[in-house]
């Protein structure tokens, strides 16, 4: 486990530097998530090519930190691994977020933009308005959050989110699912349309039909579908996943 101390954040991120060939890939988890919990499975079959691989833990999340004086908006969290990348003195990498890290790691592409060989985000929030979860989040108070909600959440959920979402500090958890409610301008699809690397956009099968995969895929944005999955696609198919990032580094 490495680690550096954030001035962007006032905190201290910690990441795991997994070893293997070629440019790294950066992953960037989702909301109640930690890459350290959720990506070794991916980085570790025998589908992912063996190549570098660095799991942030963002601030609030895993083994990071959880100062409760930082906001945890997702443009904050996109600073903040800008930081780390700058630390870590890379000349160039490819970009990989889920869900809110999909939304983070598209303006960490935007910031970083002549650095990032290509960014593949799966199920991100493209638009203000959030998902299920953050939805129903954001609609409390911090402090009904913080009081009672978080432990409901977790007492309530039953599947492997569980475990990850006992790391994230709950204030880091209610901020980040009202900034996703809140969004951004420009909204996260007009950046991701903006970049000039390679772009994918990587789905799962059951989640399937979506709106935003339809217009992505008119205005020519290259569509990855995992089978047998749905929005937990690194739990559901981790060797699907781990096949579907290969595809894209090899491509470029």
């Amino acid at each position: 486990m490495n680690s550096f101390y954030s001035q962007y954040a006032g905190c201290t991120v910690r990441w795991q530097d997994l070893p293997g060939s070629g440019e790294p890939v950066v992953f960037i988890h989702g909301l109640g998530c930690a890459s350290s919990y959720e990506y070794p499975r991916i980085v570790c079959d025998a589908r992912f090519g063996a190549r570098r691989a660095i799991l942030i833990d963002l601030p609030g999340s895993g083994y990071s930190d959880k100062p409760t004086h930082y906001g945890y908006r997702t443009s904050e969290q996109a600073q903040v691994v800008a930081e780390l990348l700058n630390h870590l003195k890379l000349d160039t990498f490819w970009l990989y977020g889920h869900s809110m890290g999909g939304s983070i790691a598209i303006e960490t592409a935007v910031l970083m933009q002549t650095r990032v060989r290509g960014l593949m985000v799966s199920e991100p929030n493209f638009h203000r308005g959030g998902g299920v979860f953050s939805q129903s989040i954001a609609t409390q108070t911090e402090k009904q959050f913080l009081e009672q909600g978080y432990d409901a959440l977790l007492s309530a959920e039953t599947t492997a989110w569980a475990g990850s979402l006992q790391s994230n500090a709950p204030c880091a958890v209610w901020r980040g699912a009202s900034s996703l409610v809140a969004g951004v301008e420009p909204e996260w699809a007009e950046q991701f349309l903006s970049l000039t690397c390679p772009v994918t956009l990587i789905f799962g099968a059951l989640s399937l039909p979506d709106a935003d995969v339809d217009a992505l895929q008119q205005k020519g944005v290259e569509v990855k579908i995992i089978p047998d999955a749905g929005h937990s696609m690194s739990w559901e198919n981790p060797s699907a996943l781990a096949q579907t990032l290969a595809d894209c580094i090899a491509k470029s």
